[in-house]
C-alpha cells in the first residue's frame, strides 16, 4: 500500500516537473533559436513545470537539434548516459529526425535516432515554438 502510493507520488512529480537539457548536435541553429524563444516569458513553459537545466545529471528530457556529426557523436552518447533513468529524448526539427538538408554529407551520421533512442519527433524546419511546446506537452502526458 505504501509502496504503491510512493510510486504514484513519484510519477506525479516527474510529470509535473520536467527539466530539459538542450543540445545542438550540429546544424544551422534555426531550431536552437526557436527553443530559446520557447524558454522566454512570452511562451512561459515554466507554468507546465518545464525548466531548462544546464547539467545532464539533473535533466529528465534531452532536446536535440541538428543532425549527428562525426565530431559530436561520442559526446552525444556520453551526455545521454549521464542523464539518470527514467529519461526521454526529443528530436526537434527535420535535421534531428533524418539529417535534413545536411543528409549525405561526409561528416553527417544521420538523425538522432541513429545514435540514441528517440521518444518523440517534432517536425519542422525550423520548428515553431508552439509546435515544440505541443510536442513537449505530449511527451509530458506520456510520462
Amino acid at each position: 500500500m505504501i509502496s504503491k502510493n510512493i510510486d504514484r507520488l513519484l510519477r506525479w512529480a516527474r510529470k509535473k516537473s520536467i527539466w530539459v537539457l538542450h543540445l545542438n548536435t550540429g546544424g544551422c541553429n534555426g531550431c536552437d533559436i526557436e527553443i530559446l524563444s520557447l524558454l522566454t516569458p512570452r511562451y512561459d513553459v515554466e507554468r507546465f513545470g518545464m525548466l531548462k537545466e544546464g547539467s545532464p545529471r539533473h535533466a529528465d528530457v534531452l532536446i536535440c537539434t541538428g543532425p549527428v556529426t562525426r565530431q559530436v557523436r561520442e559526446r552525444l552518447v556520453r551526455i545521454y548516459q549521464q542523464i539518470p533513468e527514467p529519461k526521454w529524448v526529443a528530436a526537434v526539427g527535420s535535421c534531428a529526425a533524418s539529417g535534413g538538408v545536411f543528409s549525405g554529407a561526409y561528416n553527417i551520421m544521420g538523425g538522432i535516432d541513429q545514435t540514441i533512442p528517440v521518444d518523440i519527433y517534432i517536425p519542422g524546419c525550423p520548428c515553431r515554438p508552439e509546435a515544440i511546446m505541443e510536442g513537449l506537452l505530449h511527451l509530458q502526458e506520456t510520462i
